[in-house]
Order: C-alpha cells, then sequence, then structure tokens
C-alpha cells in the first residue's frame, strides 16, 4: 500500500471517517426502517447530478458508473433492469439501448424529496419487477393546508465545484389551499470534462435542463393530479460506451386519482413519456479514422402504464391488493452521416408489456409477532418486427442472422409468479429479529431477446464485448433467503443482515454458438483493421448471490455523532466455475460529525478493498483497494439560507472504482482504451441553499 493510502486509511480509522463519492453528498440524512431506507434530500447538500449517487448512503447499494449523468444502481450484486425503479410512483423504459438514460437519470437530484430503497427483499406492491431491489424516487411536493387561503412557498439553489467546473441552478415555486395543489420547478446545470489525479477523462462533460409543472385538486375524501415533466439533455460524454450522448428528450406525464376515507385507501395512476435520444461516436469522443466507421444511432422509447393499489386496513393490519401494467415500444435506428446508403434497423418495434395482479397482507400479531405475505402475478408479453441492414445486403453471415431472426417466432409470453413471507419479533429492550423467504422472478429485456446483430446494446454492460439475443431465453427465476436483526437503544443503532440468493435461468453473455456472428464478427475485424473479441449470446445459466450489509449509528453526545455502513457481495456461476461481472468489492464506511448552535463539520473516508473476484467470461480485470477522506462544513446563515462548502478525495487519491467502465475512447493522451475510467480527483465545492 502506498503512503498515501496508509495516511488515508489511518485518518479514516481515527477519525471515524465516511462515505466516499467521486462527488458530494454530505448531509443526506438516512431514515432507518424495518423494510426500506429512505434518503430524505430536501435540505441536503448534493452536489452530483445523478440522483443515483445517492444510493452509496444506503446498505447494500452501489452504483456503476459510465458517466456523468449514467448511473445505474446496484444492489447486492444485481443491476440495470433487475432493480425496479419508480418515479413518483410511475415507471419508464430507457429509450437508449445502452441505458445511457436509466429510469433514475429522470429523477434530478437537485428536486427530489427522497430515494426510498427498499431493503432486502422488496414487497410485492411495489414495483412489478423486483428479483434485484426496488426503488423509489419522489419528487419535493406541499401538501394540501386547511385554509382557504393560499400559502406560497419555494426553494431555490445554486452550487458549483472544481473538478469538472460543474455548475447547477434550480428553482421552486409552491402554491397550496385546502383544495388546490401548484409546483413550478426549473433547473439547469453543466459541467466540463472532470479532472482526475493524472488528467482528464474525455468526454465527461454534461448538460441538462428541466422544466415541471404540477397541479392538484381535492373535495372531499377525494382528490386529483396531474403532472407534466421537460427533460432536455445535451452534449454529455459516456466514455465506458461506444456512443456519447447528443441528445436526450423526454416529455413525462401522469395523472392520479386518490380517496382516502376510513378503512380504505385508494391510490390510481396512468402514465405516458415519449423520449427521444441520439448518440454518436464522432461528435465528443476523436472521430473513426475512416469515415466508412463513422455512427450515429438514433432511438425512442414509448411508455404507456398504470397502477391501481387499495388498501383496506383492519384491527391487526393492512391488506393492500391491486394491479399495474407497463407497455414499452423500442426503435434504434443505427446510420452513418458520410454515407446516406448505410444503415442498421437495430431494433423495430420491440415491445415489452407486463400486466400484474398482486395482493399483500401486513399483519400484527399482537405478541410480538409481525409478518408481510405476499403474492404476485406477471404476464409478460413481448414481440419486435422485422429487422435489416447494410450489412445483412453485403455480408451473407449478417444476411443469415438476419434472415434466422426475421423468420424466428418473435412473440414470446411469460407467465411469471412472485412469493414473499417476511416475519419480525420483537424481543424487547430494543432488539427486533428478522427472516424472510421469497421467489421473485424477471423476464428478459429487449435487448436479450431481440439483439439480432453483434453489437454493444447491452443495457449498459460497458464490457466491451459485442452480443446477440437470444428469442428462446427463460424468465429468471430466484429464491432467497434473508436474516438479520434491528437493535435502537440509548444512543446506540444497527442493523446488520445476511443473504443468500440462489438464480435459476440467469441470464449472462456466453460465448456464442451461433457461427454467422462470429462470422461476422471476424469479417468486421479482418476487414477494419478492429480486433474485437469474438462475440457473447445472452443464455441462461444458473447463479448464486450472496452476502452481508449493515447501517450503524452512534450518538457520542449532544453534538458529536459516529456512522457507518459495511457491505459485501460475492456472485458466482454455477454451471462453470466464473464470477459474475461488475460486483462491487467490500466496502465499508465511517463518519464523525459535529452539529452545534446553527453550523456543522463532517470529515470522512472510505474504503474499498480490492477486486479479484471478476468474470472471465466478460474479460473483467481486477482492480486495487484504495482509500479517501473527504471534508465538509455547514452554516445556517438565517431560517432560509445555508451555505455549504467542502473537499471531496482531499489528498487526489488515484484510484479506480471497480464499477466503473473501461475507456473506450480514442485519442486521450492521459488514459488510453481498455483502462478503467479513473475516480474524480480533488473536488472543492460550494452550495447555496435559500428556502421561502
Amino acid at each position: 500500500m502506498s503512503g498515501k493510502k496508509i495516511l488515508v486509511t489511518a485518518v479514516a480509522v481515527a477519525l471515524s471517517a465516511g462515505i466516499a463519492r467521486a462527488d458530494h453528498l454530505e448531509e443526506v440524512i438516512v431514515k432507518g426502517a424495518h423494510e426500506k431506507r429512505t434518503i430524505e434530500v430536501v435540505e441536503a447538500l448534493v452536489i452530483s447530478p445523478d440522483a443515483a449517487e445517492l444510493l452509496k448512503k444506503a446498505p447494500g447499494a452501489n452504483i456503476n458508473r459510465n458517466g456523468p449523468l449514467t448511473g445505474i444502481p446496484q444492489y447486492r450484486g444485481m443491476f440495470g433492469p433487475r432493480v425496479g425503479v419508480q418515479l413518483d410512483g410511475t415507471q419508464l423504459a430507457p429509450a437508449g439501448p445502452n441505458w445511457m438514460d436509466p429510469p433514475l437519470s429522470y429523477a434530478a437530484a437537485a428536486q427530489l424529496e427522497s430515494l426510498q430503497l427498499y431493503r432486502g427483499i422488496a414487497p410485492v406492491s411495489v414495483v412489478q419487477e423486483s428479483i434485484g431491489g426496488a426503488i423509489n424516487a419522489v419528487t419535493a411536493q406541499r401538501g394540501f393546508t386547511d385554509s382557504s387561503d393560499f400559502e406560497t412557498s419555494g426553494h431555490l439553489l445554486a452550487s458549483g465545484q472544481t473538478v469538472n467546473e460543474g455548475t447547477q441552478v434550480g428553482a421552486t415555486v409552491f402554491a397550496v389551499n385546502e383544495q388546490h395543489r401548484l409546483r413550478l420547478a426549473a433547473m439547469t446545470e453543466q459541467g466540463d470534462d472532470a479532472e482526475f489525479a493524472d488528467g482528464d477523462i474525455l468526454p465527461s462533460e454534461y448538460e441538462r435542463d428541466r422544466y415541471d409543472l404540477f397541479y392538484g385538486f381535492r373535495t372531499g375524501h377525494h382528490s386529483f393530479d396531474v403532472n407534466y415533466v421537460r427533460s432536455e439533455t445535451g452534449d454529455t460524454g459516456t466514455p465506458s460506451l461506444p456512443m456519447d450522448i447528443d441528445l436526450i428528450d423526454g416529455d413525462l406525464y401522469s395523472g392520479g386519482y386518490q380517496y382516502q376515507h376510513d378503512d380504505w385507501k385508494i391510490d390510481a395512476r396512468v402514465f405516458y413519456s415519449e423520449l427521444d435520444h441520439e448518440m454518436t461516436n464522432y461528435h465528443l469522443r476523436t472521430s473513426p479514422m475512416s469515415e466508412a466507421m463513422w455512427r450515429r444511432n438514433t432511438t425512442d422509447s414509448e411508455n404507456l402504464g398504470f397502477k391501481l393499489i387499495a388498501t383496506h386496513s383492519d384491527d391487526h393490519g393492512n391488506w393492500i391488493f391491486g394491479a399495474d401494467g407497463l407497455d414499452s415500444s423500442h426503435n434504434s435506428d443505427i446510420d452513418n452521416p458520410n454515407n446516406p446508403m448505410f444503415f442498421v434497423a437495430n431494433f423495430n418495434d420491440a415491445e415489452r408489456r407486463v400486466l400484474g395482479l398482486f395482493l399483500e397482507r401486513q399483519h400484527d400479531f399482537g405478541n410480538a409477532f409481525s409478518a408481510e405475505l405476499g403474492v404476485r402475478y406477471n404476464r409478460v408479453d413481448m414481440d419486435a418486427d422485422t429487422v435489416n441492414g447494410t450489412p445483412a445486403m453485403m455480408m451473407p453471415p449478417a444476411m443469415a442472422l438476419r434472415d434466422a431472426f426475421n423468420a424466428a417466432d418473435r412473440d414470446q409470453t411469460d407467465d411469471n409468479v412472485d412469493l414473499v413471507a417476511k416475519l419480525w419479533f420483537d424481543a424487547g429492550d430494543g432488539l427486533d429479529l428478522y427472516g424472510g423467504l421469497a421467489r421473485k422472478t424477471r423476464s428478459p429485456a429487449y435487448q436479450e431477446r431481440y439483439l439480432w446483430l453483434p453489437l454493444q446494446a447491452t443495457g449498459g454492460l460497458g464490457d466491451g464485448y459485442t452480443y446477440t439475443g437470444n428469442i428462446e431465453l427463460d424468465p429468471e427465476v430466484a429464491h432467497e433467503i434473508e436474516l438479520g436483526l434491528d437493535y435502537r437503544r440509548g444512543a446506540l443503532s444497527v442493523s446488520p443482515r445476511i443473504f443468500y440468493r440462489d438464480v435459476e435461468d440467469y441470464i449472462q453473455g456466453t460465448p456464442s454458438e451461433v457461427m454467422p456472428a462470429i462470422m461476422f464478427v471476424n469479417m468486421m475485424n479482418m476487414n477494419n483493421g478492429m480486433n474485437n473479441p469474438m462475440p457473447l449470446q445472452f443464455n441462461n445459466v444458473d447463479a448464486t448471490l450472496w452476502g452481508f450489509d449493515m447501517d450503524w449509528r452512534v450518538d457520542l453526545s449532544a453534538a458529536f455523532s459516529i456512522r457507518g455502513l459495511v457491505n459485501y457481495v460475492r456472485g458466482e456461476r454455477d454451471d462453470i466455475d466464473d464470477d459474475l461481472y461488475r460486483i462491487a468489492p467490500f466496502n465499508s464506511t465511517l463518519a464523525l460529525e459535529y452539529t452545534s448552535n446553527g453550523w456543522g463539520a463532517t470529515i470522512e473516508g472510505v474504503y474499498y478493498d480490492e477486486q479479484d473476484k471478476v468474470s472471465e467470461t466478460n474479460g473483467e480485470r481486477p482492480t486495487d483497494d484504495y482509500a479517501l477522506v473527504n471534508l465538509s462544513a455547514w452554516w445556517q446563515v438565517t431560517t432560509g439560507l445555508r451555505l455549504a462548502a467542502g473537499v471531496d478525495n482531499l489528498l487526489d487519491e488515484d484510484y479506480e472504482n471497480h464499477l466503473a467502465g473501461i475507456n473506450r475512447v480514442m485519442g486521450n493522451p492521459d488514459l488510453a482504451p481498455g483502462e478503467k475510467i479513473p475516480g474524480y480527483g480533488i473536488n472543492g465545492f460550494l452550495r447555496l441553499d435559500y428556502n421561502f
């Protein structure tokens, strides 16, 4: 270990220092409960433009990072579409086939009230497919009042940081009374290429604007609301992927109805979104030397869904039941601006429809035992139209792939059943014991079924391999068990969990046995002087994930406290001797905080262990351990005005986050292709929050 790492580790241990991030997220309050962690951000110091960064505050959670706005949630080793994400109770499927716009990217951190992570086994009522966990992003709102007079309030924020000269400005205005609620919000943020210890990450610039309009109306026991969001992302780098973002334009609509009276509560919501996305391999990064290799991908996603949930309360708990649905369609067309004759219909009206029914019982037995039992049925229908492309007109292997795809039965249906049983026992003296069992399922994503030509449109895997899909994939089925306790007494609170998850038919890229796909990659390598590895195909294997996570806190006095996280997960293939891809290494965090008389300060650090349990199948490389130190302070100037400042990565540590991707950009003198994208360098920041 280097002298700098030794110093960092010593500071972290000696001062109980805390949580590492490439972007600062200080003063986020984590509220614990049996079943979820709610990360409150109304008054939080949030510098990162990516809301996914907040997940590092919760036990078991992490982020796969492909770009400054492209953080893909990981929970207990599962990521991407395996983690169910809701945005104010709605869902969407990204427009980017490589998840440049993961669902959580449509929840701007500057406008969030909280990020809710359902710890461990998610209830069946929360989201349709939650084999890898569930997250709900909640936008800041104001409730109805008891007066006919309107109350107005608002929030203004402004922040800046040095690592990428990033700035963020946002404003939200509320007007509410006993019958009406109005919310108007606008935000703009931008940043240049980020610095690391040895240079710049190219391209890692970003720019995004967002506008929100919400209206709610209440009469008696009934209330209604409508919401519109316009999100506009401009030039944004994704150096771990083969292209960068030119634009992502999204229009998100939703409407809701709520009824609450006596023992009944009903919540109905419909939602719709239109997402347009364009990306290139030439406008932000060094363009290919041969103009024949220039590529532009124009994609879109259309999402239509609903959720109906009813809750009936009785003397011993709640019955929760309802239905939900999400219908998503996807198109992806690749062209070359230098050659109008070149095209690839990558995905042509690839459709995925999920209709779910669920029933859940939350029961208090009255003798220190409480339980949650749930069952869910999901019917998943998928289909896609025929495809074509210039390669299929000129190259026999591509022609064979196209013809086989178009002749196949692409209309596929899965009938999936989830089961959940969780039990708590109040042992007294602040100790609760917990155990949970579940069967969770997930049907393939459209990329996993309908990718017909060897390409890297893989939902953000970022491993550098080309893939083809498999129309005949079976759904994943996970059987899992989790055990733990929650202890809260006096100044101490601690909540450890152990978990074990056996996944049948886990969807994983394996070496392709499709000869036309192998021949196509070989021909592309010879014709273009490339050295792409042999293609993978999405197939069903068996896998196991197991581990441990814990959060804890000790209040040392009225002013001082320490808190921490410990996370460990291991993912293994059961069919061969190999590890699962892109799994977070062991990591632990500590923080020492001081708060008194309207100001506070924190010194924090982090330790991530080396990760040498890597996937040979995905060509994954090990990474070294690292440690960081961050400092911050805040001052409540007036009732409404708060200032904060600090420094992340104080010692300018040169490190590699294992969950970052590999560099896919040519021509960067500071970072060679194939190297792991480094963590950000030293970063000073300043933030202003004003509530009125």
